[in-house]
């Protein structure tokens, strides 16, 4: 088992000890007038020590790896929004990292990537380390960036003018970020809970920003499961009529039962054993990214992403952001009873998810983000 200071509190620890040990075997040589000396000494003779044991300090907390690939699936969402703020504001770099940044049309591509070896850590749902599972492999989150899905599900007000429930949905085509990622999870969910199967309609993968406006409002689908800024600015212009969202903390409850982990970054077991520090490193900045976002204001979100994230309305964007802001992380911490809802939920519709054969401790581990979240004081 490792233990964890930080760095100015361990030298704190080692210039005490120090300075205890040299007045022990320097004092006797000293005459007892010269107290000055003696404290000069002392201080001396410790500050040499730590210059020499800097470099073995240095030594523990060095990244295994300073180059990593993150794979995400729609980074222009809000449900990514920390990643983009810990990237943007330079928190990665700032624990000597170097992150290389892959986007995908949705989650299932990012995880693909993951799973494929040609990404390190998958920025990505909650819920697919459950799923990874249930295929024995191996999959851990270790730092949460949202505590809700983020994901509404609407139907468009074209091609669906007289929609009364569910069952009006079978047959139709369902636009999804990409099939299998967590807004497909989303659909299926509400499906299920109307008496309609995955098999009763048609997915088709819009991803999660211009690609799904233009889907919806060409027609060529007839309701929609996506995240924000894309749901607010149907809904907010009347091309949507929302049926469930889990954009809210009572949004999420209401659907899942309880709260419902999101976005977090997750890697390999095996990944995590032999990179710690690295990993820390990661949970590092996204956790300070977590801690500005408790403080930013509009104009601060705005200056800091993508033009491009902004789909040509900053309003709009603004909207959606003070829509979704209660569901981002405030400290990193995977809620335990979170993990037991996205199981629930899982196993409610999908057959290959056996409740009793996931063992979910071995999904998530807390231990980076506390680290972080004491740092940061989030």
């Amino acid at each position: 088992m490792q233990f964890w200071l930080p760095l100015d509190k361990l030298m704190a620890i080692q210039n005490n000890e120090l300075s205890l040990m040299t007045t022990r075997f320097t004092t006797p040589r000293l005459p007892a007038s010269s107290t000055l000396s003696r404290r000069t000494f002392a201080s001396v003779a410790a500050l040499g020590a730590v210059s020499l044991a800097w470099p073995a300090l240095k030594a523990q907390t060095k990244l295994e790896k300073t180059r990593v690939s993150i794979a995400v699936g729609g980074k222009a969402a809000f449900y990514y929004l920390p990643l983009t703020i810990s990237e943007q504001l330079g928190y990665f770099k700032a624990e000597g990292l170097d992150i290389e940044i892959s986007d995908f049309a949705g989650g299932s591509r990012a995880l693909q990537a993951v799973v494929g070896g040609s990404a390190d850590v998958c920025s990505g749902a909650f819920e697919h380390t459950i799923n990874l599972q249930a295929k024995n492999q191996m999959f851990r989150a270790f730092v949460l960036q949202g505590r809700a899905p983020q994901i509404a599900f609407g139907v468009s007000t074209r091609t669906l003018p007289n929609y009364k429930s569910i069952a009006d949905l079978k047959g139709k085509k369902i636009g999804v970020s990409a099939p299998g990622s967590s807004t497909n999870m989303m659909a299926n969910l509400v499906l299920s809970r109307g008496g309609l199967q995955a098999s009763d309609v048609s997915f088709i993968g819009v991803g999660t920003a211009a690609g799904a406006l233009s889907a919806l409002r060409s027609g060529q689908i007839d309701a929609m499961s996506n995240t924000d800024p894309v749901m607010t600015m149907l809904e907010q212009r009347g091309e949507v009529k929302i049926i469930s969202d889990t954009r809210t903390l009572k949004g999420t409850s209401e659907v899942f039962g309880g709260a419902m982990p999101a976005a977090c970054l997750y890697a390999s077991q095996d990944f995590i054993q032999k990179n710690p520090n690295t990993c820390q490193a990661m949970a590092n900045a996204i956790v300070h990214g977590l801690k500005w976002l408790q403080t930013a204001g509009p104009g601060d979100i705005i200056k800091t992403v993508p033009e491009n994230y902004l789909l040509g309305d900053r309003a709009l964007y603004l909207a959606s952001f003070n829509k979704v802001r209660e569901s981002i992380s405030l400290d990193g911490i995977i809620p335990e009873d979170g993990a037991r809802t996205a199981l629930k939920a899982l196993a409610s519709f999908d057959p290959a998810i056996k409740a009793d054969k996931i063992d979910l401790s071995k999904t998530y581990t807390n231990e980076f983000a506390r680290r972080a979240k004491e740092r940061f004081k989030a």
